[in-house]
C-alpha cells in the first residue's frame, strides 16, 4: 500500500483523489442536512411534496415527502407532477420574449394592436411591457368579489374570459407602480394565441417543452389522465380535505401548468444557455423593470436576495412562487452560485421561503434554523371544541413554549375556519390575537372587521375596516365591505 501511495504522490494523483473524495463527502453531508431539515418540516405537518436542490449546477438532493395521493397512499417522489401555479408566468414571459425576438410583436406596443376586439380603458394605453411587469393598472380578476365562489368552476375560452375584466377601471396610470396581477398574464397568453394562430399550450410545447425534453411538464387539463399527477389538499384543522375544484381554463397563462422538480431543473439549466432566449432577452427577464425601484420584478421573475446565516450577508437570487388550490410552489435560482432550490408542495400554503433560506444556509456551510410547531394549528381544535376561554388559555400556554411559533397567515386561516363553522365569537378572539401580535399588518384589521360584521357588531366592524383601509388604501375588499355595512 505504501508503494501505491508513493506512486500516486509521484504522479500527482493523490491530491486529486483526496479532493474528489472530500467533495463527495461534503455533498453527502449537505444532502443529509437538507434531509434532516425537510424531514422536520414534514414531521410538523408543514411540508408535503417534492424537492430538488442543485449545488454548483449538480443535483445533490432530490426526494419526496408525504403523499401525492392520500386516498391511495401514493408517495411524493421527484417524478410527481404538481400544479406550479404562478411559476407558469416565467414560461409565458419567455414565449412573449421569443415572439419579440422574431419580430412578431413589440414590447412597448399597446395591447389593442394584437387584440383588436379588446375593449376597455386598458386597450390603447397598456403595453406588453406593462403586462409583463404587473404595472398595467388592470385589476386582477382573482381579487374580484366572489370570483372563487361564482366564477372559478366554469370553463371559458380566453376570448370569453377577458370580457370579465376588460371594462374595469384602471387602478392607476399604467407604468406608475407595481401591483401583482393575474389579469395581465392571462392577456399575455391570449396575445400569444392571436399572434401565432395556435393555442397557448401548443406554442409552449413547441417552443420550450419539446426542445428542452421537459416531458413531465404541461397544461393541466382536469379531464386528461396524467400519470404521476399529485392531488391537491388543504388544511382542515388537524387534517386535510381535497382542495376546491378550479377549472384550469381560468388560471391559463398565469398559472395552469404542472411540472416536476426534475423538469424545472432542466429549465434552470437552459436559462444559463441561449437555447430558449437570447442574452438580451434574458437580461430583460432578470432585470428589475420599474424605474422608481419600488418593485424588484423583471419579466416573470422576482429579483432579490436571501439572508445568509446570522450576519447581514445575503445571496442574490431570481425566484418565483406559485399558489393555486391545494398547491404552493417555489423556484429559487442563485445565478452567481449556480445553485437551485425547487419546492413543490401539495397541501396548500406553507412556508417555502423559510425552507429555501434554511437550504441556502446549508449549501454555504451555515446552520439552518429548524422549524417550530404551529401555535395556530394547536389552538384551532381547542377553540372549535371547547370555546373561547379554553382557546385563550391554550394560546397563552403555547406562546410561552419555545418549541412553538405564532404566524400571522396561519392565525388568519384558522380564524376563517372558525367563521365557516359558525364559531363567530371564537373567530373574533383569534383575529384579535392577530391584531395584537401583528399590529403593522392591514390584513389583520380587515379580518377582525369581518368577524365583527358577522357577529352583528357594526361599529367595531367599521372601525377595523377603516383602520385596514387607512393602512392599505388599495384594500378594495375592505372598501366594498365598508360600503355594504354602511348601507344597511
Amino acid at each position: 500500500m505504501k508503494q501505491v501511495i508513493q506512486t500516486l504522490q509521484k504522479n500527482g494523483f493523490l491530491a486529486a483523489v483526496f479532493f474528489l473524495s472530500t467533495g463527495i463527502f461534503f455533498a453527502q453531508d449537505k444532502a443529509q442536512q437538507i434531509e434532516n431539515l425537510l424531514s422536520k418540516y414534514h414531521e410538523y405537518d408543514q411540508f408535503n411534496g417534492s424537492v430538488l436542490v442543485a449545488d454548483d449546477g449538480k443535483i445533490i438532493f432530490s426526494d419526496g415527502f408525504g403523499m401525492a395521493n392520500m386516498e391511495h397512499d401514493i408517495p411524493n417522489t421527484p417524478e410527481t407532477k404538481h400544479r406550479i401555479g404562478s411559476i407558469t408566468k416565467q414560461f409565458t414571459a419567455a414565449l412573449i420574449l421569443q415572439l419579440a425576438e422574431q419580430g412578431k410583436l413589440e414590447l412597448d406596443t399597446p395591447i389593442s394592436t394584437y387584440l383588436p376586439d379588446y375593449e376597455g380603458p386598458a386597450a390603447d394605453v397598456v403595453t406588453i411591457h406593462h403586462l409583463l411587469t404587473h404595472s398595467s393598472g388592470i385589476p386582477s380578476y382573482t381579487s374580484f368579489p366572489n370570483f372563487f365562489e361564482e366564477e372559478s368552476r366554469d370553463p371559458r375560452t380566453p376570448k370569453e374570459f377577458v370580457k370579465v375584466f376588460s371594462d374595469s377601471t384602471l387602478q392607476f396610470t399604467p407604468g406608475e407602480r407595481f401591483v401583482y396581477n393575474n389579469s395581465g398574464y392571462f392577456l399575455l397568453g391570449h396575445i400569444i394565441e392571436e399572434v401565432t394562430g395556435k393555442s397557448y399550450e401548443q406554442v409552449l410545447q413547441e417552443n420550450i417543452l419539446d426542445p428542452l425534453d421537459m416531458n413531465d411538464t404541461g397544461y393541466d387539463h382536469h379531464s386528461t389522465i396524467i400519470k404521476n399527477r399529485a392531488t391537491g389538499y388543504e388544511k382542515d384543522g388537524d387534517g386535510y380535505v381535497n382542495a376546491p375544484y378550479l377549472d384550469m381554463s381560468l388560471p391559463y397563462a398565469a398559472g395552469s401548468l404542472y411540472s416536476t422538480v426534475e423538469d424545472l431543473y432542466k429549465w434552470d439549466r437552459a436559462l444559463y444557455k441561449n437555447e430558449i432566449l437570447s442574452e438580451e432577452s434574458k437580461k430583460l427577464m432578470f432585470t428589475p423593470q420599474m424605474p422608481d425601484g419600488n418593485s424588484q420584478y423583471g419579466y416573470g421573475w422576482s429579483i432579490g436576495a436571501l439572508p445568509l446565516g446570522n450576519s447581514n450577508d445575503s445571496i442574490p437570487i431570481v425566484a418565483h412562487g406559485g399558489g393555486i388550490n391545494g398547491f404552493n410552489t417555489l423556484i429559487v435560482r442563485f445565478p452567481e452560485e449556480d445553485d437551485l432550490v425547487v419546492l413543490l408542495n401539495n397541501t396548500g400554503g406553507t412556508r417555502l421561503r423559510d425552507m429555501a433560506i434554511g437550504i441556502n444556509n446549508i449549501l454555504h456551510g451555515k446552520e439552518a434554523e429548524m422549524p417550530k410547531k404551529s401555535v395556530a394549528m394547536e389552538v384551532l381544535p381547542v377553540f372549535m371544541d371547547e370555546g373561547v376561554n379554553a382557546g385563550l388559555a391554550k394560546y397563552k400556554e403555547l406562546k410561552a413554549n419555545d418549541t412553538y411559533a405564532l404566524r400571522e397567515p396561519e392565525m388568519n386561516q384558522i380564524g376563517y375556519r372558525l367563521l365557516q363553522n359558525g364559531k363567530t365569537k371564537e373567530a373574533i378572539e383569534v383575529f384579535k390575537i392577530n391584531v395584537a401580535e401583528f399590529p403593522e399588518s392591514w390584513n389583520t384589521y380587515d379580518s377582525l372587521g369581518e368577524g365583527y360584521m358577522m357577529d352583528g357588531q357594526k361599529e367595531k366592524a367599521i372601525e377595523n375596516y377603516e383602520k385596514s383601509i387607512e393602512m392599505n388604501p388599495e384594500n378594495d375588499n375592505g372598501k366594498q365591505m365598508l360600503a355594504k355595512i354602511r348601507a344597511q
